[in-house]
């Protein structure tokens, strides 16, 4: 009963009422997928609009949360982000695969996405923009769910069970229930025999991804390098010519993460 007591009074002791209420603004923010107005925070954090208020105010101030063009509604800004790949592993991913990216991009034209999990989300690190004169770029900190897009399940396929689990433990309930169906069990060894995932976007029209795993020392997939590959009118595509590219690039990749 004393170790109970003592526990109870350790956290009441070490309680910060004003860093948790900002955690639970960003934590909520981050969850909703969409910009919400003050009052929508204040009900569903079941606080009051004015304390509320204040941690915004702080927030908007610091830079974490930016307000929705012409609302005023609040969203998360890339802050976190930006602190997120300036983690060690971050830096490390970054700072071995982009020279590597940038050769490939260089090479045969092709843009190209470092691409991360993150609670269950994929996260684009770092990208190149290649020379072709039509491509495909998006913002860094771009992601989607897991089971929703190509690099994502490249990623998943290249995991053993347990470390899938833990991947995909912030997902929602119906997603990481779909994680153990036969039918993505049956999509991850199509993609771990091949070693690569080449299939139409699930997300954009008329783009093919082409993608391949960067696998660090521990044998399983840190990260995917993913080439948007636009079909366009009168223009072949040399799918495998780019497959073979990537995994060499990705190869060396995961070489130099192991040093």
């Amino acid at each position: 009963m004393t170790d109970g007591a003592d526990d109870d009074e350790n956290r009441t002791s070490y309680a910060a009422p004003a860093l948790e209420k900002g955690l639970d603004i960003l934590e909520l923010l981050a969850e909703a997928g969409e910009p919400l107005s003050t009052r929508q925070i204040a009900e569903r954090l079941k606080r009051s609009k004015s304390e509320i208020f204040r941690m915004v105010f702080v927030l908007l101030q610091r830079g974490y949360l930016v307000r929705e063009a012409g609302t005023d509604r609040l969203a998360l800004s890339r802050r976190l982000f930006d602190l997120g790949i300036r983690t060690p592993g971050g830096r490390q991913i970054t700072s071995i695969v982009l020279p590597l990216m940038e050769r490939f991009s260089e090479e045969t034209g092709h843009a190209a996405h470092l691409v991360v999990l993150s609670r269950a989300q994929t996260v684009v690190l770092a990208t190149t923009s290649g020379h072709l004169d039509a491509a495909v770029t998006v913002r860094l900190g771009y992601g989607r769910p897991a089971l929703e897009a190509n690099s994502g399940l490249l990623i998943l396929a290249f995991q053993s069970q347990a470390r899938r689990q833990s991947l995909m433990r912030d997902a929602e309930p119906e997603d990481r229930e779909r994680l153990g169906s036969a039918a993505f069990l049956n999509v991850f060894a199509e993609i771990r025999s091949s070693g690569h995932r080449v299939a139409p976007s699930r997300d954009i029209m008329a783009v093919t991804d082409i993608a391949c795993p960067v696998i660090g020392p521990a044998g399983h997939a840190e990260a995917a390098i993913l080439v948007p590959a636009l079909r366009r009118h009168g223009f072949v595509t040399d799918e495998l010519a780019i497959v073979l590219a990537l995994t060499a690039v990705c190869s060396e990749a995961g070489a130099q993460l192991s040093l």
